[in-house]
């Protein structure tokens, strides 16, 4: 199943995608909203409110606001060679905000501040049952799903100081969608990174040091995963940083992040207003 957050004028409404059609899930903001009632899941599958074409639909971020939003650097071995450091024994772990998400196909500003802004394409998790110290062996059934992420960060405020978040949680600066995919259809598949149509990243994203069901179960141990919540599981090698010479998001440019089995995010360089 995949579920989704559209934006209509009566405000954003859950939906659950069918082929090329959206249908409301009545009584549901967004994604969200939905994951916490307990019986999300049927509550989605039994649907039968209005429907919109997914052409042309404007879509937020399938989770516009969750709780938390806990990323994961260092987990491809790939991305950790090129970046000089070594394979490391614990996940790292740093933080975004909600303020920080746009939708799928919403245009990515560059901040007036960075003129060093990367691309960095993600598998993200989605929360589905609350837990602490959630077992790896029982992680799974606390994720309701995946879904497409891309951890635009800004290199030079990001490298100030040994501490990652000022250069990871900008407004408006990390697309997020288009849909949660039900992790029952979803296995893995080749992430990719494109700019402007050329490839940057394409790399399986099981090819992991730390799985999404030990990161659920590590997360767990230091703090309560919610329904909504995200867990962002890191970059494969690629990004531009690691560049010789070093490539960055330019005004104009088109930013693609796919996912096989997840969908892609569609999003327009633009300059901050």
């Amino acid at each position: 199943m995949k579920l989704l957050t559209l934006r209509t004028e009566n405000g954003s409404k859950a939906v659950r995608q069918d082929g090329d059609t959206l249908t409301e899930i009545d009584g549901f903001s967004d994604v969200g909203a939905l994951l916490k009632d307990a019986a999300w899941e049927s509550i989605a599958a039994a649907a039968t409110g209005a429907t919109h074409p997914l052409e042309g639909a404007d879509l937020d971020a399938v989770v516009p606001a969750p709780g938390k939003i806990i990323c994961v650097g260092h987990n491809y071995r790939n991305h950790i060679k090129e970046m000089g450091r070594e394979v490391p024994e614990y996940p790292t772990l740093f933080a975004k905000y909600a303020e920080s998400l746009i939708g799928p196909n919403d245009d990515l500003a560059l901040p007036q501040e960075s003129d060093t802004v990367d691309w960095e394409s993600e598998l993200a998790v989605v929360i589905g049952k609350a837990g602490r110290r959630i077992s790896e062996a029982d992680a799974a059934d606390h994720i309701a799903g995946y879904a497409v992420l891309n951890d635009v960060s800004m290199r030079d405020y990001q490298f100030r100081t040994i501490q990652w978040l000022q250069g990871k949680t900008w407004e408006k600066s990390t697309p997020f969608g288009p849909a949660l995919v039900t992790k029952d259809e979803f296995s893995g598949g080749l992430m990719t990174t494109a700019v402007d149509g050329e490839i940057q990243q394409s790399t399986p994203t099981n090819d992991v040091v730390f799985t999404p069901e030990f990161l659920v179960s590590y997360i767990s141990t230091i703090i309560t995963l919610n329904p909504g919540d995200v867990i962002a599981t890191g970059t494969p090698g690629g990004v531009g940083h690691a560049q010789d010479p070093k490539r960055y998001l330019q005004e104009g440019q088109i930013l693609v992040t796919t996912i096989e089995g997840l969908g892609q995010l569609n999003n327009r360089v633009v300059k901050e207003a």
